[in-house]
Formats: C-alpha cells, structure tokens, sequence
C-alpha cells in the first residue's frame, strides 16, 4: 500500500491546480508526482510573468515541506 503526502497546490491561472505530492509505494522508491491542469493554461503574454511566479510558489512551498519531512524522519 501506498503512503500519499501533498505537499503544496495553487491556483496557476484562473481554475488550473497545481498539487505536488510525495509517493511512498511499500514495494518501490518514493516519487514526487505533480499534476498539472487537465487541459492546456491559456493567459495573455501580459500576464505570463504572474502564471510563472504562482508556479514556482507551488513548486517552493513543496520544496520546504518536502525538506520538513526529511528533516523529522532523521
């Protein structure tokens, strides 16, 4: 059985979640799954810069908590 942790999702642009979660299979080496919208993220190129900061927010706050699990299984 699987151990499944999210570690961080927001909104990209409008609607679109992003969620990055840690995959622990019982029988496997643990993975980072990130799932992205369903459907192609359109923005105008006025607000590209946005859409790429609220990804990167995601991706940061999945990093953080990823590294506060490291650090209390040691």
């Amino acid at each position: 059985m699987s151990k499944t942790t999210t570690l961080a999702t927001g909104r990209i642009s409008g609607a679109e979640l992003v969620t990055v979660q840690l995959v622990e299979p019982a029988d496997a080496p643990a993975v980072i799954m990130i799932r992205w919208p369903g459907q192609p993220s359109v923005t105008s190129p006025l607000r590209l810069p946005a859409v790429a900061n609220a990804v990167m927010a995601v991706l940061a706050e999945a990093i953080a908590k990823l590294a506060s699990i490291r650090e209390s299984e040691r």
